[in-house]
């Protein structure tokens, strides 16, 4: 993290990406660093307060994007690989506001067991070179939480909350009632 200079954090809110925020903002400084969240209805209301006041309380930089997730034929039409087109679709658009806040890297939380799951959203991020640097630097879903909450954040503990999508069945088409 250290060498990538200023970035920006793909941030959710969640365990994964709350540690990196921290992480970053610790060893680069919170002028180096914006936590960028994309704010979709495929995003429960409590996870976005969560992320805006754990922004607050960690002193970052944050700015929230509309991310109309439902106007994808890939993400509506709720193939298996829907989020691929979730995650391109997301990260596209972050990376334009990190390129135009003249910030070198976009990096989001995932973690080294995410490479034994199912997750076309990687596929995405490798595509768009989103880094991961806690999977690169080999940490654990534990030891995320672990590290987590020897720094004193409390989404050490979070359970994990997948987007809305994740509760119909594939090829249900997704609509926001």
């Amino acid at each position: 993290i250290a060498g990538l200079g200023r970035v920006a954090v793909a941030y959710s809110g969640g365990t994964d990406s709350s540690y990196l925020l921290a992480v970053c903002l610790d060893l680069l400084g919170p002028g180096n660093v914006l936590a960028l969240t994309a704010d979709s209805p495929l995003t429960p209301r409590a996870e976005m307060d969560d992320a805006r006041a754990l922004a607050i309380e960690l002193g970052a930089h944050h700015q929230v994007l509309p991310s109309d997730d439902l106007s994808i034929p890939g993400i509506v039409a709720n193939p298996p690989d829907r989020c691929y087109h979730c995650k391109f679709s997301r990260f596209e658009a972050l990376q334009k506001v990190a390129n135009n806040e003249g910030l070198a890297s976009l990096v989001h939380g995932e973690n080294a067991d995410d490479a034994h799951d199912y997750r076309p959203g990687s596929r995405a991020a490798e595509e768009l070179g989103v880094r991961a640097p806690l999977r690169e630097a080999g940490l654990t879903k534990s030891e995320v939480r672990q590290l987590s909450r020897e720094r004193g954040l409390s989404t050490w503990d979070k359970p994990a909350d997948a987007c809305l999508a994740s509760r119909f069945p594939y090829g249900t088409r997704l609509t926001v009632e």
